[in-house]
C-alpha cells in the first residue's frame, strides 16, 4: 500500500502548528472562511506560516470567495495549495496559479463521477460529509463504500475527511485507500483548539496501517 499522507486541518495557533508538524503531518489547513469557528485573519495566519519547518505544506481553505478576498490572504500568506469547499466552478479554483483540491460534500442527490470529472484539473479530490447548515468540520463520516468506488473508478487522487478521528482512520484507510486524510474536529479539545495527544495517536494509527 503507497504510504497515506495526513492533512491537520483548522489550526488556529502557532503551537499546534509546530506539534502538528513534529508528530509528522504532511500538510496542515488554515480557514479563511469567516463563519467558522476556526477562521483566521491574515496577520496570525501569515505568524503560523513563517514558524512552520520546511517539507509541510500550507493549504489555505475558501468557501466561496471573492477573487478579491482569495488575491488579498495571497498578499499576505504564501500557501502551497487552495482548497475550496463551496460552489466554485473549476476555472476559478484554477484561476490563482497555485494547485487546488475541490471539496465534495457526498450526498445522495449528486452524480460523484460528474462532479470529479469536472475537476480534473485539481490535485485532489477531498470527500466529505454534507451537512447543509456547515461547509465542513462536521465530525461525521458518510458511507466509505463510497469513497472507496471513486479511489478505484477516479484517475483523481482522492482525499478522505469527514468524521475521521484516531479510533476510526485505520480502518477507513484500509477500506478506501485513500491518498490521504484530513481531520480537524476529530483531534480538538474545541473548535481550532488541536490536542497534542489526539494528534499523535491519530497520526501513529495512520502510520501503523503504513508500515
Amino acid at each position: 500500500m503507497q504510504r497515506t499522507r495526513i492533512k491537520i486541518c483548522g489550526l488556529t495557533s502557532v503551537e499546534d502548528a509546530l506539534q502538528a508538524a513534529e508528530l509528522g503531518a504532511d500538510a496542515i489547513g488554515l480557514v479563511f472562511y469567516p463563519r467558522s469557528a476556526r477562521a483566521l485573519e491574515s496577520q496570525r495566519a501569515a505568524a503560523i506560516r513563517r514558524a512552520l519547518p520546511a517539507f509541510v505544506n500550507v493549504v489555505g481553505l475558501f468557501v466561496n470567495p471573492t477573487e478579491a478576498e482569495v488575491e488579498l490572504v495571497l498578499k499576505h500568506v504564501h500557501l502551497d495549495c487552495l482548497q475550496f469547499h463551496g460552489d466554485e466552478s473549476p476555472a476559478f479554483c484554477a484561476s490563482f496559479g497555485l494547485p487546488f483540491m475541490k471539496a465534495v460534500r457526498v450526498r445522495p442527490d449528486l452524480d460523484l463521477t460528474r462532479e470529479i470529472s469536472r475537476f480534473s484539473n485539481s490535485s485532489a479530490i477531498l470527500l466529505d460529509s454534507y451537512d447543509k447548515h456547515m461547509a465542513g468540520g462536521t465530525g461525521t463520516a458518510f458511507d466509505w463504500a463510497i469513497a472507496q468506488r471513486c479511489v478505484v473508478e477516479s484517475p483523481s487522487k482522492i482525499v478522505l475527511a469527514g468524521g475521521l478521528d484516531p479510533s476510526n482512520v485505520a480502518g477507513a484507510i484500509r477500506q478506501v485507500k485513500p491518498y490521504a486524510v484530513d481531520v480537524s474536529s476529530g483531534v480538538e479539545s474545541a473548535p481550532g483548539r488541536k490536542c497534542a495527544e489526539r494528534m499523535r495517536e491519530f497520526i501513529d494509527e495512520v502510520n501503523r496501517v503504513n508500515c
